[in-house]
């Protein structure tokens, strides 16, 4: 992106789509599936699911927005989670960037600095709405493809689930 330029809604969408795609085929896993522990990445399919939407949280949600000074899920917590809830919580992300949108709208890469809210050591960092939305994302996306290979290596074929095969 060219400096000054900022991600749209419409592209947002794109990202929800291959968001739903994903979920769609949790959502038929089994429990066991879904929760299924190893060490690759964040152990679980569920545990990284909530991982992905924590970022969100953190970066969109506590950073820019102020909704929160804990937005990251303890460890402990994470057996709380089922298929409902982790969508839910998605639903809430996307909640949390219409919020951005509306409230930040062309002024997505002015600078905002502060401390992060969630952090204990007082770094006070410099960084625009923008950056940090395009890091969610990528982050997302990162970790949307290991959950793929860690449904590969269960067995299961899941489906495509990248930008490009998304319908304009």
């Amino acid at each position: 992106m060219k400096v000054g330029v900022s991600m749209h809604q419409y592209e947002y969408t794109w990202v929800r789509k291959t968001r739903g795609t994903l979920l769609d085929f949790c959502k038929e896993l089994e429990p066991n599936g879904l929760n299924q522990q190893n060490r690759f990445a964040w152990q679980s399919v569920r545990n990284t699911l909530v991982h992905i939407a924590d970022c969100y949280y953190a970066w969109l949600g506590s950073f820019v927005l102020l909704k929160t000074e804990k937005p990251l899920t303890p460890r402990k917590e994470l057996h709380n989670f089922n298929f409902n809830k982790i969508k839910g919580r998605f639903e809430q992300v996307d909640s949390i960037v219409n919020e951005l949108y509306k409230l930040y709208g062309n002024q997505l890469n002015e600078r905002i600095e502060r401390k992060i809210p969630w952090r204990e050591e007082p770094e006070i960092i410099s960084i625009t709405s923008n950056k940090l939305l395009m890091h969610t994302i990528t982050h997302e996306f990162h970790h949307k493809g290991q959950i793929v290979s860690k449904l590969r290596m269960m067995g299961y074929e899941p489906p495509n689930t990248d930008i490009l095969g998304t319908k304009d």
